[in-house]
C-alpha cells in the first residue's frame, strides 16, 4: 500500500503563469485518484522551527515572513513560510513512514532542493529534503543517502550537506543549465552533469550509477528528490527522458530494498501526473 502525503493547502498559493503553479498538484491529485483509487492519502503537518533550524539559519526564517520577492523566479506569496513548512513536514512524515516499513510519497509544493541554508531561490523556500535528512539522523539513522534526479542541480542540498559524512548526496542534472553548479564531485557529494539533448540511455545509466553510489554507502534510509523535469516534453529543460525511464527509476529504487522516502521537486510539463504515477508504480507495485 502506497501513501500519498498531500494537503490541498498546497494548491492555494501561486500564479497560473508561473511554471511552479497550483495546477501541478491539482492535476496530479485528480489523475492519481482516478488511476490509483486504492492508494491512501494522508495530510502532513508543519515542520517545527527546531526541525528547520537544523538546516536553515534563523534569519532565513525571518526573511520568509517579509513581503518582498526573493528573486525573479521566487516570488513572495502570503503565507509562504507555512506553505514551505508544510512541504517540509510532509517530507518528514514520509521519513516516519519509511522507517516504519511503509512507502509514502510527499506530493507537495513548493519544491526545496535549491534553497540554501540562508537563501530562497529557484522556486524553493525551505530545503525539505535536507530537513528530512537531518530529521532522520536526529531520530536514529546513522547514514542517509539522497538521490536527486531532478533535471536541475540540487545546489541548496549540496551546500547544506557538504562535509557531513553521515549523508551522501548524488545529483544527476542538466549542465549547462540552471543553477549553473554541480560540475564536480567532492567529499560526500557526487555529481553527474548531463549535456542537453543527451541520449536518454546515457542519462538513465547515470541515474543508475548514482543510485549504486548511494547503495554502496549502506544508508539506513534513502531520500529522493524526485524531479520530473528531465522529461523530453518539459518546458524548462532540454532533456530526453520518457515515462518509461521514470518507471525504471522506481523499479531500481524498489530493488535496493532500502527504506525510501521520495518527495516531489520539479516537473513542469502537462504530463507531470503521468510521470509521477509511472515512478510510484515502479516503486510500489
Amino acid at each position: 500500500m502506497l501513501t500519498l502525503i498531500f494537503d490541498q493547502a498546497a494548491t492555494r498559493f501561486g500564479q497560473d503563469y508561473h511554471p511552479e503553479c497550483p495546477a501541478r498538484l491539482i492535476n496530479t491529485e485528480a489523475y492519481l485518484l482516478d488511476k490509483r483509487p486504492t492508494w491512501f492519502w494522508k495530510k502532513p503537518r508543519l515542520a517545527t522551527e527546531r526541525e528547520i533550524l537544523r538546516v536553515h539559519r534563523p534569519n532565513h526564517l525571518e526573511r520568509l515572513r517579509q513581503s518582498m520577492d526573493f528573486d525573479a523566479d521566487t516570488p513572495y506569496y502570503p503565507g509562504i513560510e507555512d506553505h514551505a513548512r508544510r512541504a517540509a513536514g510532509a517530507a518528514i512524515i514520509s521519513v516516519d513512514e519509511a522507517l516504519g516499513g511503509k512507502k509514502a510519497f510527499s506530493l507537495m509544493r513548493p519544491p526545496g532542493h535549491h534553497a540554501t541554508s540562508t537563501r530562497a531561490m529557484g522556486f524553493c523556500y525551505l530545503n525539505s529534503i535536507a530537513i528530512a535528512a537531518h530529521y532522520a539522523l536526529a531520530t536514529g539513522c546513522e547514514r542517509v543517502g539522497i538521490w536527486d534526479f531532478d533535471a536541475h542541480h540540487g545546489n541548496g542540498t549540496e551546500e547544506i550537506v557538504f562535509g557531513n559524512n553521515r549523508i551522501r548526496f548524488a545529483s544527476i542534472h542538466q549542465y549547462p543549465g540552471y543553477p549553473g553548479s554541480g560540475t564536480a564531485s567532492r567529499g560526500n557529494i557526487f555529481n553527474w552533469p548531463i549535456r542537453p539533448r543527451s541520449d536518454p540511455r546515457q542519462h538513465a545509466s547515470a541515474v543508475q550509477r548514482a543510485l549504486d553510489c548511494l547503495v554502496e554507502f549502506n544508508p539506513d534510509l534513502m531520500l529522493i528528490s524526485a524531479g520530473f523535469d528531465a522529461f523530453a516534453g518539459d518546458p524548462l529543460t532540454e532533456m530526453t527522458l520518457e515515462p518509461e525511464h521514470f518507471a525504471s527509476f522506481g523499479r531500481q529504487l524498489k530493488e535496493t530494498g532500502l527504506p525510501a522516502a521520495p518527495i516531489l521537486e520539479g516537473g513542469y510539463s502537462d504530463e507531470l501526473p503521468v510521470l509521477v504515477e509511472a515512478f510510484l508504480a515502479g516503486w510500489s507495485d
